[in-house]
């Protein structure tokens, strides 16, 4: 007899907008259509806080957790063997005198070993301090939201992690520009190399920088996912910009868009200054 997953048909889901998460970089290893299943390894010291998290994702159809983990060492290693599209590590309190999951160290770990580097990690922390999302960025996590944060963003977040994506807060990624754009990065390109850039690149990198997706992008201008993609990918490549996170980087830090100025509430698009438009 077919198990209750196995028996149950994926459905294709639509990625919500929502105030609560905000995309900072995408991959296009999953479409977020739901067509195929996305695993979850679930990490945390609490027995309570590991079997409320499975319990929750085995109501979604597209998700599965591929196994749990009580400590660091079981983490890393899981993480190598089952290989999941997302490790979900649960920083709360462990029980008096038991071991807790230093959730930075297991993150370093996982990114440096070739067996579990392709894994995404998202961290759920106790708060939302600087120095938590800075230390968990810094190790290689794609995303760290509070534990306190609704069960179907967490979802949401786990989808947007699984593709590629960084997931945060609004609260956490204003801290994140804040913080780079205070620090600005000698390697990266000076304000000048954006006239290299195209009308429409400068326009798309400034969407980037309000978080939205490629099938986001293609929405707002109009236009088809593939060249929204290949505009995208054109600006990073002419600015030498590594990954997403480092163009919205760079779009506050040359005055491609001024920051906490929001011209479209629907998407959330910051607004081009004059000098940079």
């Amino acid at each position: 007899m077919p198990s209750r997953r196995e028996g149950r048909r994926l459905r294709a889901r639509p990625v919500e907008q929502s105030t609560n998460l905000v995309v900072v970089n995408r991959d296009e290893n999953v479409d977020g259509s739901g067509s195929r299943t996305i695993t979850v390894l679930v990490a945390s010291a609490g027995r309570l806080a590991r079997a409320g998290l499975a319990a929750l994702l085995d109501t979604e159809a597209e998700m599965a957790v591929a196994g749990s983990a009580a400590s660091e060492r079981e983490a890393v290693a899981l993480a190598g063997q089952i290989r999941p599209d997302v490790l979900l590590i649960d920083v709360t309190p462990p029980a008096v005198g038991a071991p807790g999951i230093d959730a930075v160290r297991v993150t370093r770990r996982i990114v440096a070993h070739p067996d579990s580097s392709p894994v995404h990690v998202l961290i759920l922390g106790e708060s939302e301090h600087d120095e938590e999302i800075f230390s968990s960025l810094r190790a290689g996590a794609s995303g760290f939201l509070s534990r306190e944060i609704e069960p179907g963003h967490l979802v949401q977040g786990l989808r947007r992690v699984a593709a590629g994506e960084a997931a945060l807060s609004p609260l956490g990624m204003r801290r994140v520009i804040t913080e780079l754009a205070s620090q600005p990065d000698p390697r990266l390109p000076s304000p000048e190399q954006l006239d290299e850039l195209t009308a429409r690149e400068r326009e798309v990198m400034a969407l980037v920088a309000a978080g939205l997706s490629n099938d986001e992008i293609a929405e707002h201008l109009v236009v088809a996912r593939a060249t929204a993609k290949t505009h995208v990918s054109r600006a990073m490549g002419k600015l030498r910009a590594r990954h997403r996170a480092q163009l919205v980087t760079l779009a506050y830090e040359t005055g491609l868009v001024v920051a906490g100025q929001l011209a479209a509430p629907e998407f959330g698009v910051p607004t081009l200054s004059s000098a940079a438009a």
